[in-house]
This record gives structure tokens, C-alpha cells and sequence, in this order.
């Protein structure tokens, strides 16, 4: 079964001008659906959720129909996706370590598409809404970097889980501190920061969802994720481009990701040459802004703030400042070290929750290494059982990253990153380690292998 996990399958992409007329007529029937439950109720009909203004098809040159992935990759993913969640009553190891339970929800091979195995099938009856979602992220996540790689060869490309990053300077919910709006509830799971050392970078709101469901759900989901991803502005007005994508994953046959992107000039980060405290080696301030997007006015008036996050020039550096640490503090969250990770992250982000009390068996130790595909790694482990089997799963970074990052050099992290980005990702068998070994651009690894069963014992009668 792990070799399973390093053999690529082939995934469907539905990316084409019928998605796009799907999802708008999706869109229509949702709105009109609204307007008719408030008229029922006696209530005046709220305004629909905005959204993005142009949906458009990815080209086949930047996403093929047809994509050949390794189950292992995906779930790797994903696992690094959650390192900083908050979803999980722990610190980073009870959330990345979610993504091991999907380690036979997948079932493909060679020349066969993706698709729930048994064991996946019988989860989503009890789960389905949970499958669903987490394995959707993991394919939006790998699908952004291949898409962005193609389309910014000469750049890297980090996935950040956007919550996390916007706390730094907005609250988000009544737990923060902070000034807050109504009808700012929709928000993109995932930014994607496509960087260069000593560039701009380029900020991509994603938004994702999965289903058990078909291609009518899948339509459903995009256009709520055409919203969410809507609610983030980098720069002007309906200027920031964004990805949205709906995997539908059934019960019986291969599964789809369904993706569209908006396109637009903005999103980019330039920093400020002046702005020397905005360094990625130096701490965040964490700010309070008030949530809002400034509008254009027809007659040169600036018209009132509609709900969602902006992030105007005068914070551009500072957000890059944010997303370069929050994603430092993602890496050494999966490699375990809670003291780095911490030292990532402001307040209202969750710096406490990794310098506090953890609950029992969910708290993470960076006190493993191994050498895997001729790397040395250091992290963090996790011994569990798979249909009785005895099997360890090892998370960690290139042991060189990591001790720059326990230093507090995302600089130099960066610019080694983004040095070795051309031949640093892929997954495979490990024939020393015996397992599969995903390695991702970023210096992060996940590996799993069956560990020796012990031998049965016979009870001793007892003798008096």
C-alpha cells in the first residue's frame, strides 16, 4: 500500500468556457434562491455576496486537462497547509499530522485516474463534509504551484494559509482584539505569494472546496468561492487576480478538480527600499486595521467601504513582512520546533499557542533526523497504526533551512529556497528508508514506512 503512495495517477482538470457559464448560472439560481427565502420570511432581501467580477478558464498551457500526481505529494500538501490551521486542540503536530488519515482514502496507479478507495468510500458516509474539504485543499494547494510555476519560471512560489496571515493586521473574529465590520465573514482560504529575492512579490487569493457530490455541486461551490476569494484586495479596486477550484470527489468513479482563475494587475507587494524595519529578519507589528475595500466613485469620489480586507501601498511592505514569517513559521511548525515557530508569529496570530500548555499526545518535539533522498532532515515523528500495521511518519526541513530559520534568517532561507528551486521538489520510494518521501521546494519532507511488528508474547501462567 505505501508504494501506492509515491505511483503517480492521472487527475481530470475542467477548467473551459462551459465551467464558467456554469458557475454563473449557479451564481444567478443561488441569488434568486436568497432573494425568495427573504420574501417567504416576511424580510427584506439582503444584497448578495460580491464577487469576482470575470471568472475566465486557465489555459491548458499553464494547467493540463490531464495531470499526473502521487497520492504521497497531495497529502504532504496538505499537511503543510494545516501546520498553522488552528483547527486542532495542539499546537502544529495535532493539525499537519490531520492529512496521514487520508493515507488510504485515495486509490489509483499507473495509466488509472485518482479516485476514493474503499476505505474512502466508508469515511465519507460518516465524514463526508470533513473528507471533502481537507482533500480539497490539498489538490487546490498542489495544483496552485504547479499552475504558478509554470506561469512564473523564474519564481517561487509559498502557500500561506491566508487566516493566519491576515490576523497580523486585522481581527477576524470576537476573539480578537481589534476593530471589526459586519459582512466581512468571507474570506479566501490560501494565499499564494510568488516571489524573487530582492524583488516584488505577487499575492493570489485562493479559494477552494471539495464534495462528494457531481458537477452541479462543484458549480455551487465556485461561485461561494468566487466570493470568498473576492474579499481580499491587494492594491486597487477589483485589480487582485485569484484562484478558485471545487474537487469533486465521488463515491463511485475518478475525481475532478474543477478551477477557474480572475485575472487583474494587481496583487503585487512592492516593497519599500526606505522601509528597513519591513526586513523578513525583523519582527511584524502587529496593526489594526479596519476591515473595509475602498471602491472607485464614478464622479473621482471615494464611495463607503465594502466588507472584506484591503491591503492599500502604504502596508504593502509590511504584508510582505507578514506573509514571508507567517510561512517561516508554517515550515517549523511541520518540522515540530514550536520555539521557531513562535518566534514567527504576532499575538492575534497564535504565537501563544505554541509557548503554552499542549494537550497530552498532540504536542510536536523537534528531536528526529533521518537522511532521506541522499538530505539530511531534522523534525519531528509520529508512531500510529494503519489496519493494525505499526507504521512511522516523519515531517522536517533540510537541516540547513531549518538552522536558518532557528536563527531568525528568512532572508538567507529564502534566497537558498529560491536558489535550489529547480530540482528540490518530488516524491518517491526511498529504498534506505523504506517508504515513500515526498520533498517539497520549500525544504519541508514527509515520509512514511512500516516500522518492525513486535512479536506476540504468551502470557505467563501464574504460579503460586
Amino acid at each position: 500500500m505505501l508504494k501506492d503512495l509515491a505511483r503517480s495517477s492521472h487527475i481530470s482538470v475542467d477548467s473551459g468556457a462551459a465551467l464558467v457559464g456554469n458557475v454563473e448560472a449557479a451564481a444567478a439560481e443561488a441569488d434568486r434562491t436568497r432573494e425568495q427565502k427573504a420574501k417567504s420570511d416576511g424580510k427584506a432581501a439582503a444584497e448578495p455576496p460580491r464577487r469576482k467580477p470575470l471568472l475566465c478558464p486557465i489555459p491548458e498551457t499553464d494547467l493540463d486537462q490531464t495531470l499526473a500526481l502521487a497520492p504521497w505529494t497531495v497529502l504532504h500538501c496538505l499537511g503543510r497547509a494545516m501546520a498553522l490551521s488552528r483547527q486542532g486542540a495542539g499546537r502544529g503536530l495535532a493539525e499537519h499530522w490531520g492529512c496521514l488519515k487520508y493515507t488510504q482514502a485515495l486509490v489509483g496507479g499507473l495509466n488509472s485516474f485518482l479516485a476514493l478507495s474503499d476505505e474512502g468510500r466508508d469515511t465519507a458516509e460518516y465524514y463526508k463534509a470533513l473528507q471533502s474539504r481537507e482533500l480539497g485543499i490539498g489538490f487546490a494547494c498542489t495544483l496552485s504551484e504547479l499552475l504558478l510555476r509554470r506561469q512564473y519560471p523564474d519564481h517561487s512560489v509559498s502557500i500561506i494559509p491566508a487566516e493566519t496571515a491576515l490576523r497580523a493586521g486585522w481581527a477576524l473574529t470576537g476573539r480578537d482584539k481589534g476593530p471589526r465590520s459586519s459582512g466581512s465573514r468571507y474570506r479566501p482560504r490560501l494565499f499564494a505569494e510568488v516571489w524573487k529575492p530582492g524583488e516584488a512579490s505577487r499575492v493570489i487569493p485562493i479559494a477552494c472546496k471539495g464534495n462528494h457530490s457531481n458537477a452541479a455541486t462543484s458549480h455551487e461551490q465556485l461561485a461561494s468561492a468566487s466570493a470568498h476569494a473576492e474579499a481580499v484586495h491587494v492594491g486597487a479596486w477589483n485589480e487582485t487576480p485569484a484562484l478558485v477550484f471545487s474537487t469533486e470527489i465521488p463515491t463511485e468513479g475518478p475525481l475532478t478538480v474543477h478551477a477557474l482563475q480572475a485575472e487583474g494587475t494587481g496583487g503585487w507587494l512592492q516593497p519599500l527600499a526606505h522601509d528597513l524595519a519591513a526586513g523578513l529578519n525583523h519582527d511584524v507589528q502587529e496593526l489594526a486595521i479596519y476591515p473595509g475595500i475602498q471602491p472607485p466613485d464614478d464622479e473621482g469620489r471615494e464611495g463607503e467601504p465594502e466588507p472584506g480586507y484591503q491591503i492599500r501601498p502604504p502596508h504593502f511592505s509590511w504584508f510582505a513582512q507578514v506573509l514571508g514569517r507567517t510561512n517561516a513559521a508554517g515550515i517549523a511548525a511541520f518540522a515540530g520546533d514550536s520555539e521557531t515557530t513562535a518566534r514567527y508569529l504576532t499575538k492575534r496570530q497564535g504565537k501563544q499557542r505554541f509557548t503554552g500548555t499542549v494537550h497530552a499526545a498532540t504536542g510536536s518535539v523537534q528531536d528526529a533526523a533521518w537522511t532521506l533522498l541522499g538530505t539530511p532532515f531534522v523534525g519531528t515523528d509520529h508512531v500510529f497504526r494503519l489496519n493494525g500495521t505499526r507504521v512511522e511518519a516523519f515531517s522536517g526541513v533540510d537541516a540547513t533551512l531549518l538552522g536558518l530559520l532557528t536563527e531568525g534568517n528568512v532572508e538567507e532561507y529564502r534566497r537558498q529556497v529560491h536558489a535550489r528551486r529547480s530540482d528540490s521538489q518530488r516524491v518517491q520510494w526511498d529504498s534506505d528508508w523504506r517508504g515513500p518521501v515526498s520533498v517539497h521546494s520549500d525544504g519541508s519532507v514527509l515520509a512514511l514506512r512500516v516500522l518492525p511488528q513486535p512479536r506476540t508474547r504468551a502470557r505467563k501462567a501464574l504460579t503460586s
